[in-house]
């Protein structure tokens, strides 16, 4: 299943997503939210509308998370392009929520910050309440699925704290979307890219992971709850780099789509 979110008739709805003649069609509402579907998100009830291109569409963040926590250094290469050590286990992170954008949305440069960069994300999004799972037990009935994610952060203020919660914390600095799906298998391998202003800054693949998926929901349900909704971005790939008031970034995730964000001073 693929499903948006996005602004129909003046309310805020969810929205099945189908390939119809070679495009991406809203063709239903969907009357539950998914992150209540416990998981089962092909028995939720639905509505058909008049179709509803992806690309015409007012599409809003499709996830409302909890919590949006993060992954650092999940790629060697990244580590290393910003010579820290490469981890022996998954560093966390949060996100405020109040940092998500939606997909079009405009990424602000806060005015005491002189590096903002793009980090390209695949992000996971829970579907049932998981605490404390089993080393053998299987991850994937507690992933509703996944979206793109672009980590933006403020590098020179990163350096400079020494940790990461102002740097990554400002508002707009978490757009996510456009869609979530369910259709991808990040343990097979994914490509997660950014380009800016069209021309490709990032491209890596999720073979690439110093921590899979797995490794790291269950890294992450030791420390805290996850509920239906919440999100877990997976790392970024080597490649990052600033952006300035103008620039478009375009993250992409390969069987998902991309998530286009404009910049502009703050």
């Amino acid at each position: 299943m693929k499903y948006c979110r996005f602004q129909w008739n003046g309310q805020a709805q969810y929205g099945l997503v189908e390939a119809v003649a070679g495009r991406e069609m809203i063709v239903r509402i969907l009357l539950t939210p998914p992150e209540e579907s416990d998981g089962d998100v092909e028995g939720l009830r639905s509505r058909r509308i008049d179709a509803v291109a992806l690309d015409d569409a007012e599409l809003l963040a499709p996830v409302r998370p909890t919590k949006i926590v993060c992954v650092g250094r999940n790629y060697k290469a990244h580590a290393e392009e910003l010579g820290h050590e490469i981890p022996t286990e998954p560093i966390l992170f949060l996100k405020p929520n109040s940092a998500l954008l939606a997909p079009g949305g405009v990424v602000r440069r806060p005015k005491i910050s002189q590096r903002v960069d793009y980090e390209a994300e695949l992000c996971i999004v829970i579907g049932k309440t998981c605490h404390h799972l089993a080393a053998d037990e299987d991850v994937r009935p507690y992933i509703l699925g996944y979206t793109c994610l672009n980590d933006v952060t403020t590098r020179d203020l990163q350096k400079k704290d020494g940790q990461w919660t102002r740097a990554k914390s400002f508002d707009t600095f978490c757009p996510v979307g456009p869609v979530v799906t369910d259709e991808i298998d990040p343990w097979a391998g994914v490509g997660v890219g950014t380009r800016v202003n069209g021309e490709v800054r990032q491209a890596g693949n999720t073979r690439d992971f110093l921590f899979p998926v797995d490794v790291v929901l269950r890294h992450t349900a030791q420390v805290m709850t996850l509920f239906p909704g919440d999100l877990i971005a997976t790392g970024t790939p080597e490649g990052v780099g600033p952006v300035v008031a103008g620039d478009v970034m375009e993250v992409s995730v390969e069987g998902v789509g991309t998530l286009r964000n404009p910049v502009a001073d703050e």
